[in-house]
């Protein structure tokens, strides 16, 4: 008897696998005999391994190794199928000894002819003694349903297997050349392959990726919509129920999208006709070009219940080709060897050797054809060219589609736009120039943006920096210039082309941008103006009359920007009346000067604050904390607000009620039913969390003005937002008492008195949980006081259970 061996590299990838033994299957590792199969179709022959589906006519050749002298020698019984309700024919059965319905040939090889009608193909191997060809016959014609499903999922679960033997295999080479390349390999594969990535394991040392991607494989596989349908659970279901449905192209490929849940249900059929003289071993088929290796699960058996192997063949039904599609976000692409063609959707394409003479047809503006071979590499994510596109025939952007064989049949793959490799040609705008003090972006125009393979810019005599660039169209590029420490001079750019293609420079004049002043807003009873132009950032102060404005947050919109000016003293700017002509100096770095005319507008209406109420939020095992002064609102409390507007104004609910916190104004907008409610038309309700509302870090004054139709009114004072340190509890000995809290390093101090005269400041960058601080007269106090770091007027008063 033979002896089979467990697949050593399939050892070594799950050693380390937790399989759990009421859940999982024994694995298929060992290794069973060798078939050589060859089917003919239109007159061609391909080894199975290149086949994905037999039709109607093929001629198909099986042959079983020969077995070493002196071992048990197998027998070959073929049958086709054509249903789960049909009996196949008796001269649908063929067996490679003598005897009734077989087809013998060369001593052990089956030559068989697809029959029309029949809609699978199972294979049974059974021992040369002892097995009967009759028995598994009339098994068959018995059940054909449990067949036809076992055939189908036996198919089924071999291409899932070479998914992820290639996933596996890749992975571990990977690993092998460079273990920091793991992350990124295992990211690519799992889109090739629809192979379900472990992000966790990314997070893991470089050495142990590998190991633990490849560690449970049950979890690994996702559905392959090309070869597979996804049907509703059946585990439970009635076995005739299960074999009714195995003739329906939905259940045909089994109920679970994973390989070891196909696996699951090959053992629940199986177990569904074992006889006392046969005994049914599902086989999988690991294909080699020329070559079938069976992997089984469980060792044979000689004696009575012989074991009978199964095999699946793929479906004899019409060609399925892949539907390949390029991947997202695929611009240019260079026409190089080497080169990749992105494509996705398929991934027996990666897994399988079905797809063959795989090549891109470029196709010139002049009709001027030439196929490139390619062939596909799941870990570079797509179809990698084997050859350069030629110089000659060929001018700008040129069209590529997708080619090759499905087995016997033709298919029509994605199309590309492919750029030349020496075409490597950019210019700049005639007028082009860079500004110093910000990144500039740059249109390129030429050819070859597929084939760029990096810029870079050198300033003056200093060395090559390396730049951010992308594809902007079929003849353009996007580079970004960063010269915000820049000295004005001249830059040169240089674009690098592929091996042979002559790079190409630009020389550019970097300049000093004087600021362009558009507009200075200012109506009557503001806190602060507002100036719009570009280059404001080189804006250190303007003064408006006598008064002198400095310069706030900086925002760009509508390819403007626009910056606010907070005055020096604000009851000098809020005092300019309507209507009032001024000039305003604006003073840029380097004391470089404009003015521009202001005209201060009629007054905005001011929100009236009618009403205030915040609900400290409650937190399990955190101590309540008392703020003052009134005014100061805990970031997680929830503070609600009424307004009115002046009486001439209703509300309507199409208003928006803007919020602003702290100096740099972090803001949230509430529209109606959004923390935006009416008691009537003259009366507003707004009620939010302010760390919801504005981000975790906001904190400072809170203010409110409410956007209309296009205007807006003035800020309105609500009060100041604090952050506040978790106080959990207190526990004194002697003459020390220990706090215990989370963020602590938001107190800037806690004492035991209002005074702070016993202070215990807390330190800069504070990370632990606890703090020690004297016990005043040797006992615990009946309160703790803490300044807040935000506004360290603030003080919280924490009760002391």
């Amino acid at each position: 008897m033979p002896r089979y061996l467990p697949s050593l590299s399939l050892v070594a990838l799950l050693a380390a696998a937790a399989w759990r033994v009421e859940a999982a299957p024994a694995q298929f590792d060992l290794v069973g005999p060798r078939l050589d199969v060859a089917v003919t179709h239109n007159g061609a022959t391909l080894p199975l391994a290149w086949v994905p589906n037999l039709s109607e006519g093929d001629r198909i050749s099986i042959k079983l190794d020969s077995p070493p002298a002196g071992t048990e020698k197998f027998r070959i019984v073929a049958s086709f199928l054509r249903g789960a309700v049909e009996r196949p024919p008796h001269d649908w059965f063929f067996d490679t000894l003598a005897g009734k319905r077989h087809d013998k040939q060369d001593g052990g090889t089956l030559s068989l002819i697809v029959p029309k009608g029949a809609q699978q193909l199972a294979l049974f191997i059974l021992p040369a003694k002892g097995g009967s060809s009759d028995a598994v016959a009339s098994a068959v014609r018995k059940q054909p349903g449990a067949f036809v499903r076992a055939v189908q999922d036996l198919n089924q679960a071999t291409l899932d297997r070479a998914r992820l033997d290639t996933f596996l295999n890749v992975l571990l080479e990977a690993e092998r050349q460079d273990p920091s390349s793991v992350s990124a390999t295992s990211q690519i594969l799992t889109r090739s392959l629809s192979i379900k990535l472990k992000a966790e394991c990314l997070q893991q040392p470089v050495e142990l990726q590998a190991a633990c991607l490849t560690g449970d494989r049950e979890t690994l596989l996702f559905a392959d919509t090309h070869s597979s349908a996804l049907a509703d659970t059946l585990a439970g279901a009635p076995t005739d129920l299960a074999f009714q449905l195995s003739a329906t192209p939905q259940a045909g490929y089994g109920s679970y999208s994973s390989y070891i849940g196909v696996v699951r249900d090959i053992f629940r059929l199986f177990g569904a006709f074992q006889s006392t003289q046969l005994q049914f071993v599902p086989a999988l088929a690991r294909m080699d070009d020329s070559r079938l290796t069976l992997l089984l699960n469980t060792p044979l058996s000689f004696a009575k219940p012989a074991s009978v192997m199964v095999v699946g063949l793929p479906a004899i039904e019409a060609a399925k080709p892949p539907p390949l599609r390029k991947g997202e976000d695929v611009g240019l692409v260079c026409a190089s060897a080497g080169s990749v063609l992105p494509v996705e959707g398929a991934p027996l394409v990666y897994a399988t050797r079905y797809a063959r003479d795989v090549r891109i047809r470029a196709t010139g503006s002049g009709g001027t054809t030439v196929d490139l071979p390619a062939h596909a590499d799941p870990r570079r994510g797509g179809y990698v060219l084997d050859q350069s596109l030629p110089a000659a025939g060929f001018t700008g952007a040129v069209a590529g589609q997708l080619l090759g064989n499905w087995g016997f049949t033709a298919f029509d793959g994605p199309r590309f736009r492919l750029s030349r490799p020496m075409a490597n040609q950019w210019s700049a705008p005639a007028d082009a120039s860079l500004v110093v003090g910000r990144t500039n972006t740059l249109a390129l125009a030429g050819e070859g943006g597929g084939c760029v393979t990096g810029v870079t810019m050198r300033r003056g005599d200093g060395a090559p920096q390396p730049l951010t660039w992308k594809q902007d169209g079929e003849r353009g590029l996007l580079v970004d210039v960063p010269l915000d420490k820049a000295a004005p001079g001249t830059v040169t750019l240089t674009v690098q082309g592929t091996a042979g293609a002559a790079p190409a420079t630009l020389s550019l004049p970097a300049l000093q941008e004087i600021g362009r002043l558009d507009a200075l807003t200012l109506s009557a009873g503001d806190d602060n103006a507002l100036l719009s132009g570009s280059r404001l950032d080189q804006v250190r102060e303007v003064r408006l009359g006598s008064v002198l404005l400095r310069p706030g947050a900086l925002t760009r919109s509508d390819r403007a920007d626009q910056l606010v000016l907070a005055p020096a003293d604000p009851a000098a700017l809020r005092a300019l009346p309507a209507g009032e002509r001024l000039t305003a100096e604006v003073r840029f770095v380097g004391d470089r000067r404009k003015t521009i005319a202001v005209t201060v507008a009629p007054a905005r209406p001011l929100p009236v604050i009618l009403h205030k109420s915040v609900a400290p939020a409650v937190h399990a095992g955190v101590l309540p904390v008392t703020l003052s002064p009134d005014d100061r609102i805990a970031q997680d409390a929830r503070f609600t607000f009424a307004f009115r507007l002046d009486p001439a104004t209703p509300l309507t609910g199409q208003e928006t009620i803007e919020i602003a916190a702290g100096e740099n104004g972090v803001t949230a907008r509430l529209t109606i039913g959004k923390g935006y409610d009416l008691q009537d038309a003259a009366t507003g309700i707004v009620s939010f969390v302010p760390g919801e509302a504005l981000g975790g870090v906001a904190h400072g004054p809170l203010r409110v003005r409410i956007l209309r139709d296009g205007s807006a009114t003035r800020w309105a004072p609500l009060g100041s937002v604090v952050r506040l340190p978790e106080v959990r509890g207190i526990a004194c000995s002697g003459t020390r008492c220990t706090v215990s809290g989370d963020r602590l390093f938001l107190a800037q101090a806690i004492a035991t008195d209002a005074a702070f005269t016993t202070a215990q400041p807390i330190p800069d960058g504070f990370t632990a949980t606890a703090i020690d601080l004297p016990a005043p007269g040797g006992q615990k106090p009946a309160q703790l006081f803490i300044r807040l770091r935000d506004m360290p007027d603030s003080v919280a008063a924490v009760a002391v259970p």
